[in-house]
């Protein structure tokens, strides 16, 4: 009986992600580094790590706020411009991209791999 309970949970959990990833497409565009660049001059580049991730590097142009933070810095973001985002991975950027789509900010990208997959121009602190 208590597999069986462990089963539906799992189904649960992964449809609950399969149903997140078809919804973050319609709101979130995910870009390969090739496409990062053709457009994060013309946007907000924004980096979603934390302070001492970025001061050991970061995306040249790049603004830190912070997932932690994004609540109490949302001011700081226009929503009136593209916003382009990325962490280490990707992870906390797509939920930067959520908070954000729920505060009718729209434009939205982040890069595809994050900023471990970034061959780019890099700045460090």
């Amino acid at each position: 009986m208590e597999w069986i309970i462990l089963l539906v949970i799992a189904v649960a959990v992964i449809g609950y992600m399969v149903g997140m990833a078809f919804y973050q497409k319609k709101y979130l565009k995910t870009l390969t580094e090739e496409e990062f660049k053709a457009g994060y001059r013309k946007a907000q580049l924004i980096d979603v790590r934390e302070p001492d991730e970025f001061k050991k590097g970061h995306i040249l142009g790049a603004r830190n706020i912070p997932l932690s933070q994004m609540r109490q810095r949302l001011k700081e973001v226009r929503n009136d411009q593209p916003v382009y985002l990325y962490c280490e991975s990707g992870f906390r950027s797509a939920r930067a991209a959520q908070f954000l789509k729920k505060k009718k900010y729209g434009q939205l990208h982040h890069l595809q791999g994050g900023f471990k997959k970034w061959t780019g121009r890099v700045k460090n602190s």
